[in-house]
């Protein structure tokens, strides 16, 4: 098959499409099967996948937080393509759990990375905050601000949670995925996109800040928060309705869609979303099984894992759709290019 480099081609937003250039994942080496929660917690193995659709997840070694993941996304997109952080000059960080609230984590990131001085801003609309990256990133180069962007997602939910509280501990996660955007070739990228946040529905979903309370008088303690039956109502909503206006908007049907790519929530969002949509479970990526819920890394870690076992190629048409905290979502269409080194299913296989 004949690739085309943008880099080599010097492809510039005027004469090309604006997409996926390079692509890189990490999760921690810890494991945690449900079994762990019955060790100290009112459930079972069996009644967290049966709800959940979770059977392990990954948890952050003490010392690691969400800089140390995003910087391992970051080398591993780097081992896989060496000159993929050529011509970078913004670094768009999702995190619901960033190391500190100022510096950024992505200028901590970019430090590390070997793009000290490059402009960085961290994006906090929790779970959909990748896809919120992707669109301020195509928006940054179409207006000639920006060459190529690095959008990471990266969370260390584990350290944000109360584990001693049963319906979140056993959710949330942690891990990193890192993209870099720029010039494709034409007829390739990313298409239209869908955003929006609905404030009202904030004390359904929070992570405390300064404020005791949110404005409308939600308490807020130590840790994340949610309210799992309003949340999942709202999801089960905003994923078909927001999916089916970015279809609109891109001139596409449900039937051109090779794979929708959802927030890795809940085995029962995805499976009702799956029903209103109106198509098969076969069609969405889900590896919930394996991460657990890492919220605004789930769908990086989705598209790569699809990218390396094979099952994204290019040519394909992506549907990309997320919910979280604000209430926020956000959903984009995209046009996969596998014209570099790291978004080709071979480019796993040396890492294993």
């Amino acid at each position: 098959m004949t690739t085309h480099s943008p880099r080599s081609a010097h492809l510039h937003p005027g004469d090309s499409g604006i997409g996926i250039t390079a692509l890189g994942m990490h999760v921690p080496e810890r494991v945690v099967p449900n079994t762990f929660y019955e060790t100290y917690l009112d459930t079972t193995a069996e009644w967290i996948e049966s709800r959940t659709g979770m059977r392990e997840r990954r948890y952050a070694a003490e010392d690691e937080y969400a800089s140390h993941m995003g910087v391992k996304a970051v080398q591993d997109l780097l081992a896989h393509d060496p000159d993929a952080l050529r011509d970078v000059d913004l670094i768009l960080c999702a995190t619901g759990t960033p190391d500190a609230l100022f510096p950024s984590t992505a200028a901590l990131i970019g430090e590390q990375v070997g793009l000290r001085g490059v402009a960085a801003a961290d994006i906090s609309v929790a779970c959909s905050g990748f896809v919120y990256g992707l669109a301020m990133a195509k928006g940054q180069i179409a207006a000639g601000i920006a060459r190529r962007v690095l959008v990471i997602g990266t969370e260390v939910l584990s350290k944000r949670v109360d584990q001693q509280e049963r319906n979140n501990a056993i959710l949330f996660a942690d891990g990193a995925g890192a993209a870099v955007v720029g010039p494709v070739p034409e007829g390739y990228g990313l298409g239209q996109f869908v955003m929006g946040a609905d404030g009202s529905g904030g004390g359904s979903l929070y992570m405390p800040g300064a404020a005791p309370a949110l404005p409308d008088g939600t308490p807020m303690g130590e840790y994340a928060g949610m309210n799992g039956r309003e949340v999942f109502k709202f999801a089960v909503r905003v994923i078909p309705e927001s999916g089916q206006q970015v279809l609109q908007k891109s001139g596409l049907t449900i039937d051109d869609i090779s794979w929708i790519i959802p927030h890795q929530a809940n085995i029962r969002i995805i499976e009702a979303a799956a029903e209103r949509f109106g198509v098969s479970m076969d069609k969405f990526v889900v590896n919930l099984d394996k991460y657990g819920n890492t919220s605004a890394a789930t769908v990086p870690l989705a598209v790569v894992d699809a990218v390396r076992d094979g099952r994204i190629q290019d040519g394909q048409n992506i549907l990309m759709v997320a919910f979280g905290g604000g209430l926020s979502w956000a959903a984009c269409t995209l046009k996969w290019w596998a014209g570099a080194p790291s978004l080709r299913a071979d480019a796993g296989k040396e890492q294993g």
